[in-house]
């Protein structure tokens, strides 16, 4: 049986290993609000990813007034995670366990960082839910997300969401309303950091089609027999490569316009899939670009298998392309131009001024896990 402590006893234990991360101006302001973070390995900080932003360091304060400044080696805008390097960590500022399971609904929690720039808060409360599903700015969710009354505001962000025991099941990321807040899942986490930490970034699988949950108005309109499942939209520029259909015509039901004739997908790999938040979920955790997984589909009311090859997800903030049907073409005429005016992939890390001592663009930093030089640059 876990350890469990009181909340006065939790908190003595873990505030050593928690931050507030400031993001500062080449003049040495401070940009923008502040947020959290926890020690998550010996030498990194883990934080969110839209708390660093893209600057390359930030300053670190711990509990007990020690400043150290880190680098950001590794970040995802698709989790919203980022790595902090640090040398030379106060001594009690030890790595805080993340559970290798989410929490269950119930669970006593507590929520540990700078709230409106309050150093070393906490706030109590319960993991309201799981498996929510949370926005971030890329155009995908978030799959897996904790929901707690703990209370998150603004400057939580980064900060470990905590059992009793001392473990992490959640990195806080935002907050949703009056006792409702979003913590990033330890599946999540345990899933990109060591990436983060070892190549600088994550690279999530990628379907390349648009979806919408089979709701009854939706399995009316494509008469289907449950609501349940995925209906695929729209497929992206490879279509004819996936052997995926989307949908080609709308049907109106009570008003509303219905997308159907597209693949409505039912399964993956054996498991169910009775919802996009499991579909992203499976590719998020258990695939990697380059695997072929195997779909389970409806397609004109008769299950089929078909086997597709993920592809990884596109740079943020460019589009994939959709087959226009509304045009009845598609925009292949534009894929090469639109390769080479999307310019530096905004999450290579490399790109800057060569290293000084080896005239390698990156950075270089010694890490603490093995005593070695290690590369950090971003190959993408």
């Amino acid at each position: 049986m876990a350890e469990t402590r009181t909340i006065q006893e939790l908190y003595e234990h873990a505030i050593p290993s928690v931050v507030s991360v400031y993001v500062t101006t080449e003049t040495g302001g401070q940009r923008g609000g502040a947020g959290s973070g926890f020690v998550v390995e010996d030498g990194y900080v883990l934080t969110n990813q839209h708390v660093v932003g893209d600057t390359d360091y930030v300053e670190l304060r711990f509990h007990d007034g020690q400043w150290r400044t880190g680098e950001v080696v590794g970040d995802d805008p698709y989790t919203d995670l980022a790595v902090v390097a640090v040398d030379d960590l106060p001594e009690d500022a030890v790595a805080l366990p993340v559970a290798e399971a989410n929490p269950d609904p119930g669970e006593r929690v507590a929520a540990i960082g700078n709230p409106m720039g309050l150093d070393g808060t906490i706030t109590v409360g319960y993991v309201s839910g799981t498996n929510r599903s949370s926005p971030t700015g890329t155009g995908f969710t978030i799959p897996e997300t904790v929901q707690t009354d703990a209370a998150v505001n603004p400057g939580n962000s980064g900060g470990p969401l905590l059992r009793l025991d001392g473990t992490v099941v959640g990195v806080n990321r935002a907050k949703g309303g009056d006792n409702i807040g979003f913590a990033i899942a330890p599946v999540i986490v345990n899933r990109v950091v060591p990436a983060l930490i070892d190549e600088g970034v994550f690279r999530p699988a990628y379907l390349n089609v648009r979806t919408v949950d089979v709701s009854p108005t939706v399995a009316e309109a494509n008469r289907l027999d449950e609501p349940t499942g995925v209906l695929i939209v729209d497929v992206g520029d490879a279509a004819a490569e996936t052997g995926l259909r989307g949908c080609d015509r709308v049907v109106r039901v009570r008003g509303r316009d219905v997308p159907t004739g597209g693949d409505v997908v039912v399964g993956i790999d054996g498991e169910p899939v009775r919802s996009t938040e499991e579909l992203t979920s499976h590719l998020l955790t258990s695939a990697d670009p380059g695997d072929s997984v195997s779909l389970t589909l409806l397609r004109d009311g008769t299950e089929r298998a078909e086997s597709v090859t993920l592809r990884e997800r596109p740079v943020p903030g460019s589009r994939p392309r959709w087959g226009d049907r509304r045009r009845g073409r598609s925009d292949e005429r534009n894929e090469g131009r639109r390769d080479a005016e999307r310019g530096p992939d905004p999450r290579d890390r490399r790109r800057g001024p060569p290293d000084r001592r080896g005239g390698q663009h990156g950075h270089r930093r010694r890490d603490p896990r093995d005593g070695r030089r290690r590369h950090r640059g971003l190959a993408n």
